[in-house]
C-alpha cells in the first residue's frame, strides 16, 4: 500500500531536528544561550526597534523536498521556526508580528495537502488553548485575519475561541492571515466603505459622469459634497489588517521577493526583506539582521512616509 506523501511521522520530524541541529545553522543556534541573545537584544535595542514585522512563510515545501522528508514534515518543522521567530520578535520588542499563513489561493492546492494543513492548524490552536492562562500572562492578542468563513469549520470555530480566550490582552498582537488575499481585502474594504456612505454615496457614484470632479482623496459630487467622498482613512479602516499599523517590514523566506498578494495596501513603505533561508531554516540571525537592515534604512524609510 503507498504512503500517503501529506501524513509524516514522528520519527521524520526527529530527523529533520538532528539534521538541523548539526548544520551550521544548529551550531549557531546551539552555541547562542539566552544571555548572549539578551547582549546582542541590547545593543540592537539602542536604535529604533520596528513595531510590526510581517513573515511571509515560503519555503515548507521545499525544504521537504531538500531533506527528502514529506511535505507534512516540512509544515511541522516550519511551525517550529516559527515558534522560535516569533519569541525573538517579542524578546526584542516588536509589538505586532503578522504571519501569512493560508492564501485564499492555497485552497487549489492538492485537497489532501490542504486538509492537513486544516489539520495542523486546528492542533495548533487547540494546544495554545490549553496553554492560552499563560498566554494571558505575558498580555499576548491573537487575531485571526481574512474571509474566516471559508476556513474549515473545526479550524474556524478553534481561531474563534483563541481570539475570544485572549481579547483582553494588549502588550503583544500575533496576526494570523488565513484564507486571505490583498485582491480580496482591498474590493471588499471598498464595497463596506461605499456602504457606510449611505444613500448620499450611492447617489453620487449613479450621477458621477458629467456632476463629479476626481481629486487625489476619491469623487466628489457637486450636489452632495463632503457626504460623497471615499478617503484612503476610509478604506483603512474597513481593512481586514486596519487592526494595526502598517508593518516596518515585510520579511518573505527563501529569498523570494514576489510579495504572492499579501498586504498590498499597507506595504507602501516598508523593508522587503528577503533572507536566502528556506522557512524552517528561519532563526535568530535573520531576525537580526533584518531589524538591522531596518535600522540603517530608517531615516529613508521616516522619510517616505512623512511624503505619503
Amino acid at each position: 500500500m503507498q504512503v500517503n506523501p501529506i501524513i509524516t511521522t514522528d520519527s521524520s520530524l526527529k530527523l529533520v531536528e538532528e539534521e538541523r541541529s548539526n548544520g551550521r545553522i544548529g551550531n549557531f543556534l546551539g552555541g547562542l544561550n539566552a544571555t548572549l541573545r539578551k547582549l546582542v537584544f541590547r545593543v540592537i535595542a539602542s536604535r529604533p526597534i520596528p513595531e510590526h514585522i510581517a513573515f511571509i512563510l515560503d519555503g515548507n515545501r521545499r525544504f521537504a523536498r531538500k531533506w527528502n522528508l514529506t511535505e507534512g514534515a516540512g509544515h511541522k518543522t516550519g511551525f517550529l521556526a516559527l515558534m522560535s521567530v516569533l519569541k525573538y520578535c517579542y524578546e526584542i520588542g516588536v509589538k505586532y508580528v503578522t504571519i501569512y499563513a493560508f492564501s485564499l489561493d492555497n485552497f487549489n492546492r492538492r485537497p489532501d495537502e490542504v486538509q492537513y494543513v486544516m489539520d495542523l492548524m486546528q492542533d495548533k490552536i487547540e494546544g495554545f488553548l490549553k496553554e492560552v492562562s499563560i498566554i494571558n500572562q505575558y498580555g499576548v492578542r491573537v487575531l485571526f485575519i481574512g474571509d474566516l468563513d471559508r476556513l474549515y469549520e473545526p479550524v474556524r470555530i478553534a481561531a474563534e475561541k483563541a481570539m475570544e480566550a485572549t481579547a483582553k490582552n494588549s502588550t503583544t498582537y500575533l496576526l494570523v492571515c488565513v484564507a486571505y488575499t490583498s485582491s480580496h481585502e482591498i474590493p471588499r474594504a471598498i464595497h463596506e466603505a461605499c456602504e457606510e456612505k449611505d444613500g448620499a454615496m450611492a447617489n453620487s457614484i449613479r450621477d458621477m459622469k458629467g456632476k463629479g470632479v476626481f481629486n487625489g482623496d476619491g469623487y466628489t459630487n457637486v450636489n452632495h459634497g463632503s457626504q460623497a467622498v471615499i478617503k484612503v482613512v476610509d478604506l483603512d479602516k474597513h481593512m481586514y489588517m486596519g487592526v494595526a499599523p502598517d508593518p516596518d517590514i515585510l520579511v518573505r523566506s527563501s529569498g523570494e521577493t514576489r510579495l504572492s498578494n499579501f498586504l498590498l495596501w499597507q506595504t507602501t513603505n516598508c523593508l522587503l526583506y528577503s533572507p536566502k533561508a528556506l522557512w524552517p531554516e528561519m532563526g535568530f540571525w535573520q531576525v537580526v539582521w533584518g531589524i538591522l537592515e531596518f535600522q540603517n534604512n530608517y531615516n529613508y524609510l521616516e522619510k517616505k512616509k512623512k511624503q505619503a
